[in-house]
Order: C-alpha cells, then structure tokens, then sequence
C-alpha cells in the first residue's frame, strides 16, 4: 500500500540516490556540464550531509510503496522540489505528490527550468500556469521560470 509521509534519517541515502540519478538523467542535456553530473554530484556525499543535518529532511515528503519510489521537497506554500525515481515515472507518482502539495499543504507556487518541458508540461497538467516572472539559476547561465496556481 502506498502513502506519503515524512522522510526520517533512514531514509537518506534512498533520497540522494533518487536525486541525484533523477538529476542527471533530466539535467545533463540542459547544462552539459559532466563535471558536476558525475564529479560534483555523488550519493554518498548527500545521503551522508542528511544524516548529518537531519533537519534537510524535514520538509521532505516520500512516496513509499513498499519502499521509497519519489519525493517532495516543500516549504510553506513553495515546492522546492519533486523527484521520481526514472524506474518509476508515468505510473502517478509524481501526481500523488504534487496532488498532496496542494490539497494537503496548499503549496501555490514552484520554480522550473525553463529547458525542461518535460517538468513544465506535467505542472500545466496540475493546474500551473507560467507567471512571466524568470531568474538565473543559482551558478549557471539557464534560466528558471515561476510557475503558479
């Protein structure tokens, strides 16, 4: 049975193995920069600074079916981030999700890549719609764009 609940220490290194493959299967071809994607971007590393600091968990949501198959990361009204695990995408996980983001803790507003339709097109599907407002992406030169309820 799947629900959603909140991710506790024992669950950081599942995490940082779905962000980390999830990002460099979706990103690499956005910013071609394999220094980061294999280099700077590790398991270990994350999964270890969760257990660390346990407070980076605690606005981080999970999708477990029998075990951890995606995650969200919000704050307030702010969906930080939202992750499925690439083995297990199109199967409604990320809906359930972001589906809980809204009803359960009425988050209105998230930032994307403005490269990554694939994000875009599944946020426009739940109700998000482009606000015209854009930023650099923190260290880079790609542009991320707010999209709202």
């Amino acid at each position: 049975m799947s629900i959603i609940r909140r991710a506790t220490t024992a669950d950081a290194s599942r995490i940082a193995e779905i962000l980390i493959f999830t990002k460099r299967m979706n990103y690499r071809s956005i910013f071609c920069n394999d220094k980061v994607s294999f280099g700077e971007m590790q398991v270990y590393p994350l999964a270890k600074e969760f257990i660390e600091f346990p407070e980076k968990l605690e606005n981080i949501w999970l999708y477990d079916d029998e075990f951890v198959k995606g995650m969200i990361h919000l704050k307030d009204d702010w969906i930080q981030e939202l992750y499925v695990d690439t083995f297990f995408q199109n199967q409604g996980i990320g809906a359930a999700l972001i589906n809980f983001a809204i009803k359960q803790m009425n988050c209105k507003y998230l930032w994307v890549l403005k490269k990554n339709k694939r994000a875009i097109e599944f946020y426009t599907v739940h109700g998000f719609m482009i606000t015209g407002e854009k930023q650099l992406e923190e260290g880079t030169t790609e542009y991320i764009i707010k999209m709202a309820r």
